[in-house]
């Protein structure tokens, strides 16, 4: 069992970071924790795939006349992390939307507990 988990370190806690946040998301009345938990489940998606892009003694892609071109596995892929850099602005717009939502929310209900707020929607209608 040992030999599986060994060198997956970050692959486990990525996943258990993401397991945190749905947990948070679903179970959580709060809405500033559901939030959160948003946010921990964006940052463990980036996170991964700038993992799993990594490559051991790899280089930026610029050529290099030491580092043939025949081996084009001396070359690191620069897609995944430079879509995960448009990803990290998407995750702090929504990030911010949110929290401004939830501002609102708070103004106008004087509440952030999800049950409390259904309840006073209701009571309006």
């Amino acid at each position: 069992m040992l030999e599986l988990i060994e060198g997956y370190y970050a692959h486990f806690f990525l996943m258990l970071l993401f397991v945190i946040g749905l947990y948070a998301m679903m179970m959580k009345k709060n809405l500033i924790k559901k939030i959160f938990g948003m946010s921990m489940i964006q940052s463990a998606a980036i996170l991964f795939w700038i993992l799993v892009a990594y490559k051991e003694g790899a280089t930026v892609p610029i050529l290099d006349p030491g580092i043939s071109l025949e081996n084009p596995d001396m070359y690191m892929n620069p897609m995944p992390h430079t879509l995960m850099l448009t990803a990290i602005v998407v995750a702090v717009v929504t990030l911010g939307v949110a929290i401004a939502l939830a501002i609102a929310v708070y103004r106008n209900y004087n509440t952030l507990d999800e049950d409390e707020l259904l309840a006073r929607i209701k009571e309006e209608q």
